[in-house]
């Protein structure tokens, strides 16, 4: 299994986040904002991970956001007659050179940062932009703590709040239900245990956890323990080699017999890891091809048909962004302040469908999805379940920083 989609699982296991009431008047109002290049191009510094151990989530979002740009401008590359110019760097997952492109970027004049494919890189740049009055929207990073980090960040996937409460809705009312959270002792599993326990547990739900070595190649012991404890969902947060071994032992056990088991639909590449119980998990997801069939998911749809490419996990991050770019410039130009009034409040047609950026914090309220797996030849494939719909996922405004 390559690295990528085992952090890749990891991302989506914690997981594993509109009338525009901008100042109208477009591009030419913003000269002053421009240091007099009202007329030049608007420059969009992406910022994302092209290497590195998130380089399939990079590689999507980036696709994506070609495409959306496309679609936005209608095929022009331009708003109000200036050019959207790009300007790419690879942060390789790296908070430390992301922070060194971003700053590279902000002297060259550039007004947009995108990208932050991993959250750490997105903890640290949203900082550097509020700092420097740029106008920051993260990609795929899905912590909490974008959400509401200042006045000129936002992000245009889903957070890790989102993806906890649509697992909770696949038990419907999760007050006084047993939620056991299976996670590796790790870092990473006690961050998804405490994610289970803060958004679960706030409204109800009795959350307890088995944690077990992220190397360990026996999980009898552990099956054995969620099943004595009889939890109506099991919530599995795991990222490795050893996934497939992993659930293999819980579908033995008898896991899946006793409890709906619940995880995050990862990559395209990882259907095939989850063994002989591929059938029998229910996954909550951010987004996967055939999860939604209106209007800008079809034009994502074709316009990555057209690279050669098909749509994934976050294709739909790289899509929106580009949307928001694009309104961002429209009724802001080239200054940051007006881009920032622009997105607050704004409500739009997404790839996954409605979208809306809340004003106070800059949460993207947006639908959320289950799904299951069926196999096809060798291959498993989803089968779409239910459609969330945003508000029963909405994060509680988060505190301003």
């Amino acid at each position: 299994m390559s690295k990528s989609w085992k952090l890749a699982l990891a991302s989506v296991a914690v997981t594993a986040t509109v009338a525009a009431c901008g100042t109208p008047g477009g591009a030419g109002d913003s000269g002053a904002a421009g240091g007099g290049e009202d007329e030049g191009p608007i420059k969009v510094g992406l910022v994302y991970s092209k290497s590195g151990p998130l380089a399939t989530y990079g590689a999507q979002y980036k696709s994506a956001f070609e495409v959306g740009l496309d679609h936005a401008t209608d095929g022009t590359g331009e708003v109000d007659g200036r050019k959207i110019e790009i300007l790419e760097k690879d942060d390789a997952g790296d908070p430390s050179k992301a922070v060194a492109a971003a700053t590279d970027l902000i002297g060259q004049d550039t007004k947009i940062l995108a990208g932050s494919t991993a959250s750490g890189v997105a903890l640290q740049v949203a900082p550097l932009a509020k700092d420097n009055k740029v106008l920051f929207i993260s990609g795929p990073a899905a912590v909490d703590g974008i959400t509401g980090a200042n006045d000129y960040t936002f992000r245009s996937g889903r957070q890790t709040y989102q993806d906890v409460a649509t697992a909770g809705t696949m038990v419907g009312d999760v007050k006084g239900k047993k939620i056991t959270v299976l996670a590796q002792d790790s870092a990473f599993g006690k961050a998804n245990i405490e994610a289970v326990k803060s958004t679960l547990g706030g409204k109800g739900a009795k959350v307890t956890a088995v944690e077990a070595p992220a190397g360990a190649k026996d999980f009898t012991p552990f099956a054995t323990k969620i099943t004595s404890q009889k939890p109506d969902l099991l919530y599995v947060a795991w990222a490795g080699e050893n996934a497939t071994s992993m659930y293999t032992t819980l579908s033995q056990q008898g896991v899946f017999d006793e409890t709906k088991v619940v995880t995050g639909l990862d990559i395209k590449p990882t259907h095939n890891l989850f063994g002989e119980a591929s059938t029998k998990i229910d996954f909550l997801s951010h987004f996967f091809a055939g999860a939604a069939d209106n209007e800008t998911y079809k034009a994502l749809e074709s316009g990555l048909d057209e690279k050669g490419e098909e749509i994934d996990l976050f294709s739909t991050d790289g899509f929106t962004a580009a949307q928001m770019v694009v309104q961002a410039v429209k009724e802001g130009g080239n200054d940051p302040d007006k881009m920032v009034e622009a997105l607050e409040g704004w409500k739009f047609e997404g790839p996954k469908g409605d979208m809306e950026i809340r004003a106070e914090d800059h949460a993207m309220i947006q639908p959320m999805f289950t799904v299951s797996l069926k196999k096809e030849g060798k291959n498993f494939v989803p089968v779409p379940g239910e459609t969330i719909d945003a508000a029963d996922v909405a994060p509680p405004v988060a505190e301003s920083k």
